[in-house]
């Protein structure tokens, strides 16, 4: 015999109140590499020094929608002198439902960069490798790490800054 209980039921179309999250497309904001040492560059035999920066940043766009941004920028320096200089901004658009807005935030810069790294990932590697250069295959990262961190160092500078006063 079925169990005609409501929850085994699918609900009418809006009337799901269950928090649910998802990616709704991704894509490449900004790109730009400079090669300004070429061809000399490619002459030399020594390792570049590779500095890499990240910055994750959130915007809101619709009622229920926002966007993640992952920001890399590589800069390869060989004996003194500028290899090449990669920026990239790859985005995505996430929608949200019945999700509490104090979650959002944590969502968009921890979850949000853990979905997009790898595909901004190719896009940078892919640019050094179009410039010549062997492909800059970077680590992944814990952003949900990261994110906590962050957090626990606000707090204690805020709470530094309340005992001081």
């Amino acid at each position: 015999m079925a169990d005609d209980t409501p929850g085994d039921q699918p609900l009418a179309n809006g009337a799901d109140t269950a928090p649910s999250a998802g990616m709704i497309s991704q894509y490449v904001k900004d790109l730009s590499f400079e090669n300004p040492a070429a061809p000399s560059v490619y002459q030399s035999q020594e390792a570049p020094a590779i500095d890499v920066q990240f910055n994750i940043g959130s915007a809101q766009v619709g009622d229920e929608v926002h966007e993640a941004t992952l920001k890399i920028e590589a800069r390869a320096d060989i004996a003194g002198q500028v290899a090449f200089i990669v920026d990239l901004t790859y985005a995505g658009l996430f929608g949200f439902r019945n999700v509490p807005s104090d979650q959002i935030q944590p969502f968009l810069l921890a979850e949000a960069p853990r979905l997009l790294f790898p595909f901004a990932r190719r896009v940078l590697a892919d640019a050094v490798r179009d410039g010549g250069f062997p492909p800059l295959m970077l680590e992944p990262i814990d952003f949900g790490q990261l994110y906590l961190q962050q957090q626990a160092a606000q707090e204690t500078g805020t709470e530094g800054a309340a005992g001081t006063a």
